[in-house]
This record gives C-alpha cells, sequence and structure tokens, in this order.
C-alpha cells in the first residue's frame, strides 16, 4: 500500500513538472504612453508670472491676458484659474492672418515685420527659398551674445526641445543681457528650466536665460544690454550651460538670427 502511494506521487510530480517546463505566457499589457490630452487651465502658483505661465504654455502673454480678462498691469494671484484655450485660439487666428499676408505687401493693412537685409542676403547665398527657422523679425534693439562658450545645442522649430541653443562653458561664468529690458520672471518654477529669467526687451519680444547658477536681477527690474544678470550653471540639467531662448509673440525663433557673428 505504501509502494502504491510513494507511486502515485512520483507519477504527480513528474505530471507537474513536465507542466511546470512549459512556457507561461505572461498577458499582453499595453505600455505605451496614453494619448495626451490638451491642458486647457492652469492654476497660478506662487512665484507665477503672466509671463512664465505664457513661456511654459508657448502662449502669447497678450492673448493669455485677453482671454482671461486680465489688464494691462497684467496680476496675477496664487489660486486664480487662467483658460489657456481661449488663448491658444487667439494666438492661431492672429498667426494664420499673419501666414496669408507676404512681407512685400504693402496693399494690406496688416503690418508684418519685415526680415533684416543681412538675412535676406545670407538666405540669397545659401540659394534657400525658404528659411522659416531663421526668420528674423523686426528687432526691438541690437542683440549680443549672453555669454561666452561653444553652441553645444542648436535650435530646431520641429522639435520641442530645442527651442532655443545651448552654450556651454564653465560654472559661475557670467550671464549677460542679450539687450536691454525689464526682468518679468526671475524664479525657478519652470520644470526643465532651472533657475530661470525671462527679460521683455519690448511688446513682441522677450528672452529667456536658464539653468543658471545663481541670479543677479529681481522682477520688474530694468536691465540695460550686457549687464551681467546671472551666473552660468546646471540647475534643472546635468551640464553647466546656458539654455539661451527668444520669443516673438510667444513663438519661439532662431536665436542666432538675431546675435552678431562670432
Amino acid at each position: 500500500m505504501k509502494k502504491i502511494w510513494l507511486f502515485n506521487i512520483l507519477i504527480a510530480s513528474c505530471v507537474f513538472m513536465g507542466c511546470s517546463s512549459k512556457p507561461v505566457m505572461a498577458p499582453v499589457v499595453d505600455r505605451s504612453q496614453p494619448p495626451s490630452s490638451k491642458i486647457k487651465h492652469h492654476v497660478v502658483a506662487q512665484g507665477d508670472t503672466l509671463y512664465s505661465i505664457a513661456w511654459r504654455y508657448g502662449l502669447d502673454y497678450h492673448a493669455l491676458a485677453k482671454a482671461n480678462n486680465i489688464g494691462a498691469s497684467y496680476t496675477i494671484y496664487p489660486g486664480q484659474r487662467l483658460s489657456l484655450s481661449g488663448a491658444k485660439s487667439v494666438v492661431t487666428k492672429s498667426n494664420a492672418t499673419k501666414s496669408k499676408v507676404g512681407v512685400n505687401s504693402s496693399k494690406s493693412n496688416t503690418k508684418v515685420p519685415p526680415k533684416s537685409t543681412s538675412t535676406r542676403l545670407k538666405n540669397k547665398a545659401t540659394g534657400s527659398k525658404k528659411h522659416t527657422e531663421s526668420k528674423v523679425y523686426s528687432k526691438p534693439s541690437s542683440w549680443q551674445w549672453p555669454a561666452q562658450g561653444r553652441v553645444v545645442t542648436r535650435f530646431n522649430a520641429k522639435s520641442g526641445l530645442k527651442k532655443g541653443i545651448d552654450i556651454a562653458s564653465n560654472l559661475r561664468e557670467p550671464v549677460r543681457a542679450a539687450s536691454s529690458g525689464t526682468v518679468v520672471y526671475s524664479g525657478e518654477g519652470l520644470r526643465g528650466y532651472g533657475k530661470l529669467l525671462i527679460i521683455k526687451h519690448s511688446d513682441k519680444y522677450l528672452s529667456a536665460y536658464a539653468h543658471n547658477h545663481r541670479l543677479l536681477v529681481k522682477e520688474g527690474q530694468a536691465v540695460k544690454k550686457g549687464e551681467k544678470i546671472a551666473e552660468m550653471g546646471s540647475t534643472g540639467t546635468d551640464t553647466v550651460k546656458l539654455h539661451f531662448e527668444i520669443r516673438y509673440d510667444g513663438k519661439p525663433v532662431d536665436p542666432i538670427a538675431y546675435l552678431p557673428p562670432r
């Protein structure tokens, strides 16, 4: 009887091992990212400014203010709920109007900022018919390089991660205002930018200086072209560099097209 019992256990063990040797198919799980939903609102956090919020979402700050009935002082407060979808529709309509008007059109009442002579000559020399990525609009004033160093990343209008240029140099190297203006944001509330400065140069132009080690100017402060405004660092990134952007009506443009040749 005992032998029969042992034999049955042996048979059961073999069956179990035979079954377990077969590969077990794991259930198929779709690990792809879910489709991104468009953000329609932003709740103002401590330290936000209208300019930094517009910068974060790639909007024109005029359109953002208009969509939320914000006055010319552009005052916002923590906890305020801002509509982004309204601002996007305003910007889209504005850009669509500009795209329909030729640069040299004299019959239209809509004024489109012309390209600079140097840019037109450069485009002609390279034989390129369209240089939308390097399009230069009317400049509020002359520009200068914001820092010394080597350009390690160039502007790419088709890439959401290359809205400006990266200049590599040493820790604590001076970062200077590329043009005169007023500081409209000084802080580190925009993820991926580290310690960031945004300067307003005109109603159309803003510039940004990211990843700084130390910020030397405050919001509301007027700065002159060439003035030291920060020290280069690596906040929000893994290398010491300055990320520099220029935006026209909220749209990123190629800084190289504005800066003097080296």
